[in-house]
């Protein structure tokens, strides 16, 4: 088996929810537990970071990563979904997982996979958590794929558990409230384990504090034990400064969204708790290198990333209400003529909310991802003009991006938006 069979095994053989949705989603831990029993329990055999969280968990988890680099450890980072190559979900200092060992480790294990009929997500956890013991990682940040409770990273023992923030996404399956969808994130706080909360919400902080106090874990709101400011330029941040460990710095971030300033306050706080605790020593130098050099580090892509100039052109995976809210307010931040906006979502999620948030000003270019949950462009057409949005349909999202580059003037924004699987096929 070659690796291109390898993954044809792997997305037509085992139920993968970021492409076919809910059918997909398993509520239970049956299946990695049996995995990883099988596996000789890889997950027990290294330190790590679990990282839950609406929206901001993956660029915490790739921010947490290069601190954990800087600072000289070698570092596993799990991530998902991918955005081009299966590969992105799983890397050792930024360094994708090489193409033989999923090979290998697909082939070896064909019996066990039969036996027990895992879901696409489980085999890839199983495959990350052999991956890094294998390869004798000092640390490894693992990234939640969906809710947290039972999603199949929960197995993990961490020394630290980080929730970002609570919002409205997979309310169908994590809950009708945000209570409901906090309980579910809430979920990884473990026993006698440092949780910090990312942002303080009335939502659910209690639900948090809560889950902390039954299980005697110390929780920490980063907001109420450091700070960060920034100094804001035309197309993000363009500094952001700190004091830590009685030092101060001054950086210039390479992930400079706007909404990325909570995430980084979210990173620090969790280093502070780190070192508080004694459970590492890491130092302010490692934290600004980090910031200033994530995407070098860890090799991050598609948040607020630009990709070309004269227009300028942006793709952010802003997909939710809250995501779409901190997008709206990086967009209204930046000097353009004319705003053209390419987007397209899954067809299983209600977008009502997103939809009402986006600027009814714009040049609007709707597209279909090229998955079988990929909500049909001319329905979304016609769902946005309920809304005032004004625009045309496109098939593919590259056809849509030569259209409105075509259209633009140099002095014009573009932007491409909604499913991370539009920004992928754009990338």
């Amino acid at each position: 088996m070659n690796y291109k069979d390898t993954l044809k095994y792997m997305y037509d053989a085992l139920p993968m929810f970021h492409r076919q949705g809910k059918t997909a989603y398993k509520k239970d831990l049956t299946n990695i537990k049996a995995l990883c029993d099988a596996l000789d329990s890889p997950q027990q055999k290294f330190k790590c970071i679990h990282i839950a969280g609406t929206n901001g968990k993956g660029s915490v988890s790739h921010m947490m990563a290069a601190v954990l680099q800087a600072q000289g450890y070698k570092t596993g980072l799990y991530v998902s979904p991918h955005y081009k190559d299966f590969r992105e979900r799983i890397k050792i200092n930024g360094n994708y997982i090489s193409r033989n060992y999923i090979t290998q480790f697909v082939e070896k294990n064909m019996d066990l996979f039969n036996q027990v009929a895992p879901s696409f997500f489980e085999m890839t956890v199983a495959l990350a958590f052999s991956y890094f013991n294998n390869q004798k990682v000092d640390f490894a940040i693992i990234e939640t794929g969906l809710g947290g409770r039972l999603d199949s990273t929960n197995i993990v023992q961490p020394i630290l558990s980080i929730i970002t923030n609570i919002s409205w996404d997979h309310s169908d399956l994590l809950g009708d409230t945000l209570e409901k969808i906090a309980h579910e994130k809430a979920g990884i706080i473990k026993s006698n384990t440092p949780v910090v909360i990312g942002r303080k919400q009335a939502e659910s902080e209690s639900v948090f504090r809560n889950k902390a106090k039954e299980l005697a874990a110390p929780i920490y709101f980063a907001e109420e034990i450091v700070k960060l400011s920034a100094i804001q330029g035309s197309k993000g941040l363009d500094k952001v400064l700190f004091d830590f460990d009685g030092t101060h710095e001054s950086v210039k971030p390479s992930l400079n969204g706007i909404y990325q300033l909570e995430n980084m306050n979210t990173v620090l706080a969790a280093c502070s708790v780190l070192n508080a605790l004694g459970l590492l020593h890491i130092y302010s130098s490692s934290i600004a290198s980090a910031f200033e050099n994530t995407a070098e580090l860890t090799h991050i892509i598609g948040r607020w990333q630009q990709i070309s100039s004269s227009p300028d052109v942006f793709v952010d995976s802003a997909h939710n209400e809250d995501g779409v809210k901190y997008l709206v307010h990086q967009i209204k931040e930046i000097p353009y003529n004319k705003l053209h906006f390419i987007c397209g979502f899954v067809k299983d999620k209600p977008i009502d909310n997103v939809l009402s948030q986006l600027p009814k000003d714009a040049s609007y270019y709707f597209v279909k991802a090229s998955i079988p949950r990929a909500l049909d462009e001319k329905d979304l057409l016609e769902q946005a003009k309920t809304h005032g949005l004004i625009g045309r349909s496109y098939k593919k999202p590259k056809q849509a991006l030569r259209k409105a580059k075509a259209q633009a003037g140099k002095d014009d924004l573009i932007v491409v938006s909604g499913s991370i699987f539009v920004v992928g096929e754009i990338l």
